[in-house]
């Protein structure tokens, strides 16, 4: 990230938390620790859960190493953690952390669905974007302690419309991007060390399972489902 994107990031976390917020969970402060690769997020972000009186920041991280050492050290209930950092991504600290008992909330600049899909399998629970409203942090932190799932609205709303809709196999999604960028069927047996036979009756399953009857439906539905795109090699 650049230094604008860094400064844009801080205006962002512009302080506008009530000092006279809900009632702490669980009657106590909620500890806390910040991993960002940018000492200025963190600052921003550190005022802005700290104004609220609810929160303690014991600690903070610029990497995932640093982030494992912390929360083993530091017990935190909550970890608000970047995805780009300085030695990693942050995806690659969700598993750990949360084996450790710490909840996650991803604060992240990365707006794509596919982000946040994949840091909910690893076991994160909250998914903010940093030019979020700054009262949403805290929400987030309170729904992931209540055991609720937390995600940006506008990011809810992308991750529902690109939800697969199939019980399609990895192998038949591959197949089905093949079909969809004209491959014939004695190519893509080639390409996936199968037989044609093979692949035929993988293009059956498909065709039923989707319920569809022709390969330009195929191409479509790929299309519709961005398993391929326009333009793709």
């Amino acid at each position: 990230m650049t230094e604008a994107g860094c400064h844009q990031c801080l205006h962002a976390w512009r302080l506008r938390v009530s000092r006279t917020a809900c009632c702490i969970v669980g009657g106590g402060v909620i500890r806390v620790i910040l991993v960002d690769d940018h000492q200025l997020v963190r600052s921003g972000v550190r005022r802005v859960l700290e104004a609220t009186e609810r929160f303690d920041i014991v600690g903070e991280a610029s990497g995932v190493r640093e982030a494992l050492d912390r929360a083993r050290v530091l017990r935190p209930d909550v970890v608000v953690l970047d995805l780009g950092l300085r030695d990693g991504s942050g995806l690659d600290a969700i598993a750990t952390l949360r084996e450790g008992g710490a909840r996650v909330v991803i604060l992240s600049m990365q707006d794509e669905p596919a982000y946040a899909r994949k840091a909910f399998e690893l076991g994160a629970q909250g998914y903010v974007i940093k030019d979020a409203a700054d009262e949403e942090l805290a929400g987030a932190i309170d729904a992931v302690l209540a055991d609720r799932i937390y995600v940006h609205p506008a990011l809810a709303a992308r991750l529902v419309m690109n939800e697969p809709e199939d019980d399609l196999t990895e192998r038949e999604r591959q197949i089905l991007r093949l079909i969809a960028l004209g491959y014939t069927n004695q190519e893509i047996a080639g390409q996936l060390y199968l037989s044609v036979r093979t692949i035929e009756a993988h293009r059956r399953h498909i065709l039923d399972k989707l319920r569809l009857s022709t390969r330009a439906d195929l191409v479509r539905y790929a299309l519709e489902h961005r398993i391929v795109e326009l333009g793709s090699p």
